[in-house]
């Protein structure tokens, strides 16, 4: 290769064995390639330095220096060094590699043409696709090359890099920590942002299946242009497209988090639209976002940085190999100072980059600051320079020292081969929560009591939150569907739990069950006072008027009624549920039909006093009880085959109350409760019928007006029962039939026995014979 560009940074330290280094510190542009001249390309004179990568040379020179003091290792041997820069060139990076085999400044392809250059194995290079320009050339001449960079997959090919080997775990394990650190914070609606070349290809390509998998949605991927010329630069700078791309970037809706592959290429283009986005007043669109970067940038800035507000890098994560401190090396870097550029090419153009300044040998002009020498490298910021070996300049320190053990173990063999293992490992990272994460997803989350909705035209993870319907929930964010709460259970009112049911009956503890015991317990007293002056005063023309005994039995039958109530009351048992209606049904019948039997007895008795009659022989006793009888034979008889066909039972309905279980008597057979309570309805109807006829007939104690209003009453009640029955749910279901319960029963007895009572305990002068009006007396007779 003839008339070679000439390479004015490098760094050569003579020894016995020399360990090639390539880095990655200063970025070159070329002008644009014309077809009108002739193709040579000429390199920018002022390169951009990367000054943080200059700590890569340091390392590799300071473990060389310790291996060298070393006596136990490799005595009477000395490594030297000779390092180049890839400038972030594929060009200049085979130049360079082809370089290590001459130090003549002169490239003579297939000869070796240098005696005293003794390659023994090449450290480099920082990004995959420099270590590949690398071991293409490395590969032909069976040179070891270590690298402190990711590998491509090319390079895994052991038949075609057969002596290259990985300082720096696996990549893919990067690629895992993004998910998890992603999936930590719930950041699930990211960008993309990579450059546009094979390596932003695979980054992407790995990337984006495990973002899907992990329902993580990219609102956007971004790829840069990369730029190789001059004119590229110029472009970026003075061109609309700036705008255009900071917009899409930073102003894309609610994104707050970018996923970056931080290739140099990629961190350098991305600064700078940073520093535009400042100068267009975009300063907080740009402030205050979320940079996660893969492992290749260690947060180094650029000379032309100092402008930029370092601000927008805060809270950015960056993934790191593992390393440690090595004390030693800050001290190395304390005593550095710019006279050694004797042997170091790269000192001149980063401390005059660092410290802003000229060295006295370079050209001096009006404004320019001539450098002192005695400028300290601590005084750096961070960003720029540090004082701690970092994780890319501990692999190259690490690298240097397993060349040299395994050159120590070859000559320790007497030069036998002994294979060595080259690589490391890297623990995944501890993540500890931050007390303030910003959030970064397409949409608020859907909280509890909400459900996802999907948007037409939009990524997956792009929706709105729909509310969730009447007896449904949804107990944790992002839910695709609500769901039913168990049948023991309700929703709450935000709809984001479920709450237990209470159990809903008629209990003696409320306020309602026990007003309701207290009536029944109140008109059975009564009644029974009523009984006892009845029976007290039995022989007073007014209890024995219209059959005694039947009036005897009417209030037994009403204080059973009303203490049947307390059936009702409590929570149902197998024993009250089949109690309750057959019990209630039954002494029903037995009352009112007592009342109609009193009835027909006063209407017979009237109508035998007709000359001649046969109804005559009806008339008496026997007809009554007889009546009393047959119509509670037949009410226990419907009972008995309803308790045989289907007897009631304790049950419990979850679904008629959305907060409450309704724990009930289950009727059993619903067409049998409404035979009961339909011929109860039809003693009531002949009784009121008999009774409205008999009202007028002449007779002091005629009871039958009294009784028709009595039956008025229950018939009244027991109609407006039926409709509000089934309108009403749970305890309040089984109030209604205790209020029509005590309100008939109420108004039987108030209406039947008040006016006797009034006129046996408050006029007894009117209970007495001489106030009898009897028209015959067979009548007066038959009563008795």
């Amino acid at each position: 290769m003839s008339d070679p560009l000439y390479i004015p940074h490098e760094y050569y330290l003579a020894g016995d064995l020399i360990i090639g280094g390539m880095t990655s510190q200063l970025v070159t542009y070329f002008e644009e390639l014309l077809f009108e001249e002739d193709p040579k390309r000429k390199q920018i004179k002022e390169p951009i330095v990367l000054l943080k990568s200059y700590q890569h040379v340091l390392a590799l020179v300071f473990a060389l220096n310790e291996v060298n003091n070393n006596p136990k290792i490799l005595p009477n041997v000395s490594l030297g060094c000779h390092i180049y820069d890839s400038y972030f060139s594929a060009k200049l990076t085979y130049q360079n590699t082809l370089n290590f085999f001459c130090t003549l400044k002169r490239i003579i392809l297939n000869y070796h043409c240098d005696t005293h250059n003794n390659l023994i194995a090449v450290i480099g290079g920082l990004e995959s696709e420099i270590s590949l320009h690398i071991a293409n050339i490395l590969s032909i001449y069976k040179i070891p090359q270590v690298t402190y960079g990711f590998f491509v997959p090319v390079m895994k090919d052991k038949t075609k890099f057969p002596a290259i080997y990985q300082m720096v775990p696996n990549e893919d394990n990067q690629y895992k920590g993004i998910i998890q650190l992603l999936l930590h914070f719930q950041w699930i609606w990211v960008g993309v942002v990579a450059l546009d070349d094979d390596h932003g290809d695979r980054f992407v390509q790995i990337l984006m299946p495990l973002l899907s998998e992990n329902g993580i949605c990219p609102a956007f991927i971004h790829r840069f242009h990369i730029m190789t010329a001059s004119d590229d630069m110029t472009d970026m700078f003075y061109l609309s497209r700036p705008r255009e791309i900071l917009s899409l970037l930073l102003n894309k809706r609610q994104v707050n988090v970018y996923v970056t592959n931080a290739d140099a290429h990629t961190m350098m283009i991305l600064k700078w639209f940073l520093y535009l986005g400042q100068m267009e007043d975009m300063s907080e669109a740009v402030m205050g976002k979320v940079w996660i970067m893969t492992a290749q940038w260690d947060f180094s800035l650029l000379t032309f940085d100092r402008l930029l507000n370092i601000e927008v890098f805060h809270g950015s994560l960056s993934f790191t190999v593992k390393y440690n401190d090595v004390l030693e090396f800050k001290n190395f870097l304390q005593i550095l100072r710019p006279h050694w550029l004797e042997d170091d090419g790269f000192l001149r153009v980063f401390w005059e980059s660092a410290f802003n300044c000229l060295l006295s040998d370079s050209k001096l002009d009006e404004d320019s600051v001539q450098c002192t020498g005695e400028e300290k490298l601590e005084s750096l910021p961070g960003p720029f320079f540090e004082m701690s070996m970092t994780a890319q300049s501990y692999s190259i320190y690490n690298a240097v020292h397993a060349i040299a053990q395994a050159l120590h173990a070859m000559y320790s063999a007497r030069h036998k081969y002994r294979e060595m293992v080259w690589g490391g490992d890297m623990d995944s990272p501890n993540l500890q929560p931050w007390e303030v994460v910003p959030l970064s997803v397409c949409n608020d989350n859907c909280h509890p009591g909400y459900s996802i909705e999907k948007k037409k035209g939009e990524p997956f993870c792009c929706y709105s939150c729909t509310l969730c319907p009447e007896g449904k929930i949804s107990d944790k964010k992002d839910m695709g569907d609500c769901f039913k709460c168990p049948e023991y259970a309700y929703p709450n009112k935000d709809r984001d739990q479920c709450l237990p049911k209470l159990l809903n009956f008629l209990s003696y503890d409320e306020p309602l069950g026990i007003t309701l015991a207290f009536l029944a317990s109140s008109f059975s007293l009564i009644t029974a006072l009523v009984l006892g002056i009845f029976i007290k005063h039995r022989d007073t023309p007014v209890v024995r008027a219209n059959n005694r005994d039947l009036t005897y039995c009417l209030l037994i039958s009403l204080l059973f009624c009303f203490l049947c109530v307390l059936l009702f009351i409590g929570q149902p048992q197998i024993l009250t549920c089949l109690l309750r209606q057959t019990t209630f049904g039954i002494i029903f019948s037995i009352a009112v039909s007592s009342l109609l039997a009193k009835t027909i007895t006063v209407v017979l008795a009237f109508m035998a006093t007709k000359p001649g009659s046969q109804i005559r022989k009806w008339v008496g006793k026997r007809l009554a009880y007889s009546i009393v009888i047959s119509s509670t034979i037949i009410q226990a008889g419907i009972c008995a085959v309803w308790i045989f066909i289907a007897p009631p039972f304790p049950d419990v309905d979850s679904h008629s109350m959305i907060k409450q279980i309704i724990v009930e008597c289950n009727e059993g057979s619903i067409i049998m409760f409404y035979c009961v309570l339909g011929y109860m309805g039809f003693l009531a109807t002949l009784t009121f019928i008999v009774a409205f006829f008999a009202r007028k007939l002449p007779n002091t104690f005629n009871e039958a007006k009294f009784i028709t209003f009595s039956m008025l009453v229950f018939c009244t009640v027991w109609l407006s029962f039926v409709p509000t029955y089934l309108s009403t749910k749970g305890k309040h279901m089984v109030a209604v039939e205790i209020f029509s319960i005590l309100s008939s029963s109420a108004g039987l007895l108030g209406c039947v026995f008040s006016p006797k009572c009034y006129i046996i305990v408050l006029r007894p002068d009117l209970n007495c014979k001489d106030h009898l009006v009897i028209r015959n007396t067979f009548i007066s007779k038959s009563l008795k």
